[in-house]
């Protein structure tokens, strides 16, 4: 038996569903949704990888937030030529963790997708994050290691380093993922209320995959593949970033649920504007 939607009618009492019927997004010929998906997006000087970003990001997003790191480029003009309207976020401190919280703050949808600017993500899986979570789990981790998913660019070092931080991770925190350090991630707003963000750096992706487990969160990987970047130079660094990981690992496993509460005001503040918005 199949389900349809029927025509508006008039009437006072037709009011309220034809409203939300106009809410529905269309994502496939067999698939609509109503909770509005905002796309984060942090770039510096990535205005060459941008139209790459852009060309595959589904038609039915609700909004894409752009978090500007003082680019010294046209990123800024290319993401409003590409996407008129893209809202710009100027960041105002420094990092990735200070850029996707910025990002956070700016975003109005009931689901955020973080997405790289390098070109690296395929912006056509977000329709598999979005369905992890319209099935039931608050936060949909993108993994390049669970069946189904790849990198092409990916060290020796990294995968070795990344396949260890990992293992520590599940056997310290009860957690059964299969990658670690992976940005395409993707969660309700909702999940922003129970996990403090308190890092600046490209930790900051672990620390966000440890504190969903901790708070209790339903996780569900989703198999992603990841490209090569297009254009330009990664700022991460295997050494440096891998020991910046590992720290953080090690001070969550220190730190008791109840003293992480009493430090709250001291952390960076996700549900207010950080950063001039355009």
């Amino acid at each position: 038996m199949s389900s349809f939607l029927r025509p508006p009618t008039t009437g006072p009492e037709f009011t309220e569903p034809s409203r939300i019927a106009a809410q529905y997004r269309a994502i496939t010929s067999h698939l609509a949704i109503t909770p509005p998906v905002s796309v984060v997006i942090p770039a510096m000087n990535e205005a060459e990888n941008l139209p790459y970003v852009f060309k595959t990001l589904p038609e039915w997003i609700h909004e894409v937030v752009l978090v500007d790191g003082n680019s010294t480029d046209n990123t800024v003009d290319v993401a409003r030529e590409l996407w008129p309207d893209v809202k710009v976020v100027k960041q105002v401190g420094k990092g990735k963790g200070d850029a996707l919280i910025s990002g956070f703050a700016a975003c109005t949808g009931d689901i955020i997708v973080m997405v790289d600017a390098d070109g690296s993500a395929d912006g056509q899986e977000i329709v598999s994050y979005v369905s992890a979570l319209v099935g039931g789990a608050d936060f949909a981790k993108g993994s390049r290691f669970a069946n189904g998913g790849g990198t092409d660019d990916m060290t020796g070092i990294r995968r070795l380093g990344n396949w260890a931080l990992c293992a520590l991770v599940n056997r310290k925190f009860g957690a059964r993922y299969t990658d670690l350090c992976y940005g395409y991630n993707a969660f309700w707003r909702h999940c922003l209320d129970k996990i403090t963000l308190d890092c600046t750096g490209f930790e900051i992706e672990t620390l966000i995959n440890i504190r969903v487990v901790k708070a209790g969160l339903k996780v569900q990987e989703v198999p992603s593949h990841e490209y090569l970047r297009i254009h330009g130079v990664s700022n991460l660094n295997a050494v440096r970033d891998g020991i910046r990981v590992l720290k953080v690992i090690l001070r969550e496993k220190r730190v008791p649920k109840a003293a992480r509460a009493l430090r709250r005001p001291a952390a960076l503040p996700v549900n207010v504007p950080r950063g001039e918005v355009s």
